[in-house]
């Protein structure tokens, strides 16, 4: 799977374009004159958390493996726009308001079904919101990030996906049996 299709199937997965992902694709970093939002180590936290629920450890490694949360503030600081920096900031505090309202109590707090159950909802809640808006939800943002970070690391290329650095051959006609995982490239 190369850049290109990873950012397919991230928009497939969330109903909407790779936020960011104009600036992914040309491969530059911002001109700088973007002011780096800072995150504290209780952000990152809840994104990992968050991260994990979304891609969890089974048999495989899971978000927090792949340190998702770390990945997605670099992401934020370098390749959003200001206004794309402000609206994942400011969703931030809206997952425990929406944890605090569902169950009495913050994300982090939650147990795993709970939080499976609110990122569900949330999952729902930023795809209506695209359809109708067209500036990005939070949480879009979240879980685009969380499935690109994790796709795109060592973890996630090598245990998860199969992964060959320098292909050999050409073979058009790769055998495949049922439940093989899909290839990855970097």
């Amino acid at each position: 799977m190369n850049r290109r299709e990873l950012l397919k199937f991230i928009a497939a997965a969330t109903g909407t374009a790779m936020i960011g992902g104009s600036t992914l694709l040309a491969g530059c970093a911002r001109n700088g004159s973007v002011p780096n939002s800072t995150f504290s180590a209780q952000d990152i936290l809840l994104l990992d958390e968050v991260a994990e629920t979304i891609v969890p450890r089974t048999d495989t490694p899971g978000a927090k493996d792949a340190e998702v949360g770390a990945f997605m503030t670099v992401m934020v600081n370098d390749v959003y726009t200001p206004e794309e920096q402000t609206i994942f900031h400011q969703g931030l505090p809206q997952i425990d308001a929406a944890s605090q309202a569902e169950f009495g109590r913050d994300f982090l707090q939650l147990s795993q079904e709970q939080r499976h159950a609110l990122v569900s909802q949330l999952d729902k809640e930023a795809l209506a919101y695209t359809q109708q808006q067209a500036d990005p939800h939070y949480f879009t943002m979240i879980k685009q990030l969380t499935l690109f970070g994790f796709f795109t690391s060592k973890v996630g290329a090598n245990e998860v996906l199969r992964y060959v650095a320098i292909p050999g051959r050409y073979d058009g006609c790769a055998p495949y049996k049922k439940g093989d995982r899909a290839w990855a490239t970097q």
